[in-house]
C-alpha cells in the first residue's frame, strides 16, 4: 500500500550520488523511516505524533533539504519499519533516511551512516541511596578508602543484578561475570521498566541495560530522585542516521546539517528533552563527532 507514496527507485544507470536529493526535489516528498517503540529515539506519543531524539534530527535534515533545494513545501512521510526489514527498506529506496540505528561494521555492509548522533552503549542504574562502595565499583572510580584487589569481585558477588532477558546487555554481563568468576545472582526481566522497578523496590541492587533507555525510564519515573544512572558506559555502540550506500551528496548534506546543529546553542536543549542536560563527557562527544567546515 505504501508503494504508491514512495519515490521511484534509481535506475541502474542513474548515479547513486545524485539519486535521493534529485528524487526528493522532483517529488517534493521525503520518506523518513523510524523504528517504532524505540523510545527515546523514535516512537509515537500519546497523541499519535511521531517524536523522539533521532526523529527531531531527521526533521532538521528535512528542513535543510527543503532550504537547499529551494522547495516551497516538502512533504514528510514518516514510515514505520521493523528491525528485520529496515535494511531492505533503505536499499530499495522505500525510505530515504533511517532515523537512528546502531553503526556497526555489519550494518555498514548494507548501508551508509552519518556521523554519530548518540554515544550508545550499556549502562547501569542503582538506587540513589546505594552504598558508596557499590557505586565506586560500578563507576570504575578510585576507592575513597583503602581496599585490596579482591574486594570489588566480592562486593559484586553479593549483589542481585537484573538485566533484560535475551538482550545484548545480558550477553555482555554473562561474559564479564564468567571472565572474572563472579557468582552474582542474576534475575532476568522482561523489559527496562521492570528492571528499573526492581531497583526501586530493592529487589535488585543494580540493573544493566542500554544507557539511553535507562535515562529515559528513570527520568520519567515519579521516583526519579531515588534513582541514579551511572555516568559510565560499559560498552560503546554509536547511534547514527542510516541511508543508501553510495549516496555521497545526501551523506554530505546530512553530516553538514548535524555538524552545524551540534555547534548551536539550540542543540543542548534539544538533547535535554530526552536525555537530560548533557554532561561534560557528552558535550565532548558531540564536539568530536562534528566535522569541521
Amino acid at each position: 500500500m505504501l508503494a504508491g507514496l514512495l519515490p521511484r527507485p534509481a535506475h541502474a544507470d542513474e548515479p547513486a550520488s545524485a539519486g535521493t536529493l534529485a528524487r526528493v526535489k522532483e517529488s517534493g516528498t521525503i520518506n523518513l523511516g523510524y523504528l517504532s517503540d524505540a523510545q527515546p529515539f523514535s516512537y509515537k506519543d500519546q497523541t499519535g505524533r511521531i517524536t523522539g531524539y533521532t526523529v527531531a534530527l531527521c526533521q532538521k535534515i528535512a528542513d535543510e533539504i527543503k532550504a537547499e533545494g529551494g522547495l516551497g513545501t516538502l512533504k514528510v512521510n514518516w514510515v514505520a519499519v521493523t528491525p528485520d526489514v529496515r535494511l531492505r527498506a533503505v536499499q530499495e529506496h522505500r525510505i530515504d533516511l533511517l532515523c537512528g540505528d546502531a553503526d556497526t561494521l555489519a550494518g555498514r555492509a548494507g548501508m551508509s551512516f552519518s556521523i554519530p548522533v548518540y554515544p550508545g552503549g550499556i549502562g547501569a542504574v542503582v538506587r540513589s541511596d546505594a552504598p558508596a562502595g557499590l557505586k565506586e565499583v560500578l563507576s570504575g572510580a578510585t576507592p575513597s578508602h583503602p581496599t585490596w584487589r579482591a574486594v570489588p569481585a566480592q562486593l559484586i558477588s553479593r549483589q542481585t543484578i537484573s538485566v533484560v532477558d535475551g538482550s545484548p546487555a545480558q550477553r555482555w554481563l554473562g561474559g564479564r561475570l564468567a571472565q572474572f568468576q563472579i557468582a552474582a545472582s542474576v534475575v532476568p526481566v522482561s523489559d527496562v521498566q521492570s528492571g528499573v522497578r526492581r531497583v526501586l523496590d530493592r529487589q535488585s541492587n543494580v540493573f544493566f541495560g542500554e544507557r539511553s533507555l535507562l535515562l529515559a525510564v528513570a527520568g520519567s519515573s515519579p521516583a526519579s530522585g531515588d534513582l541514579t544512572v551511572l555516568d559510565r558506559h560499559f560498552t560503546y555502540l554509536p547511534v547514527a542516521i542510516g541511508m543508501a550506500r553510495g549516496d555521497d551528496n545526501l551523506r554530505l548534506l546530512v553530516d553538514r546539517t548535524l555538524s552545524r546543529l551540534f555547534a548551536t546553542s539550540e542543540f543542548p536543549a534539544l538533547y535535554a528533552r530526552w536525555f537530560g542536560s548533557p554532561d561534560a563527557d557528552t558535550r565532548n562527544f558531540f564536539r568530536l563527532s562534528a566535522l569541521p567546515e
